[in-house]
């Protein structure tokens, strides 16, 4: 009888000790996913409407622009740099606690000059797909606030960002610029949405 309890506390303590096994290795490979290849966020503010929807919660790659060490925020292994048009996660550069969400416009080294409702790169006019007109004729270069950085050149290893709800976007064109450091990925697809539900797994441009 000893040795039958023996065997069957053996087989309890190894079924739990499986169990505990099973569960570390998918917490580590849920830390790993969300360290080094997709996080979720979910979009708090109108500052990329029409593109993305209080109440969206998307999919960032964080994989697309190479590999970073956790915490230092320095790239082990550079894949591509960021693109203009893309809509990327970074790290608010006024307040590191807060996550920011924007288009990208200026790339290193250009300059950026906004004229009324008109964006201009290096003396040329931006043909710009991503800006909201429909809301208002507001002058971007004067939302009710002062346009610190409407001429300006972007420096070397910054990006220049802005809000499709370009009316009403905390963004660049008041705090400067984001540092390629403090780029988190890019995002790529609404998961989940409420209450616009019709927005699930929709694509991100």
């Amino acid at each position: 009888m000893k040795d039958q309890k023996s065997s069957e506390t053996i087989k309890k303590k190894s079924a739990w000790l499986e169990y505990g096994e099973a569960a570390a290795i998918a917490v580590l490979l849920a830390l790993f996913i969300r360290t080094f290849i997709v996080q979720a966020f979910k979009i708090p503010s109108g500052s990329m409407e029409p593109t993305l929807l209080i109440g969206d919660h998307i999919f960032v790659n964080k994989f697309i622009y190479g590999i970073k060490i956790p915490f230092l925020r320095k790239t082990l292994i550079p894949f591509k740099n960021p693109s203009r048009g893309d809509i990327i996660v970074f790290i608010f550069p006024k307040d590191e606690s807060k996550d920011f969400i924007k288009r990208l416009i200026g790339l290193p080294g250009e300059k950026i000059e906004i004229k009324g409702r008109d964006i201009f790169i290096d003396g040329k006019r931006f043909d710009d797909p991503y800006g909201d007109y429909e809301d208002s004729l507001e002058d971007w270069s004067n939302p009710g606030k002062a346009c610190s950085y409407c001429t300006t050149t972007v420096p070397e290893g910054h990006y220049f960002v802005m809000g499709d709800n370009r009316d009403n976007s905390e963004d660049s064109r008041y705090w400067g610029f984001v540092p390629a450091d403090s780029i988190k990925g890019k995002a790529f697809i609404v998961y989940w949405s409420w209450p616009h539900w019709k927005r699930f797994l929709h694509l991100v441009y």
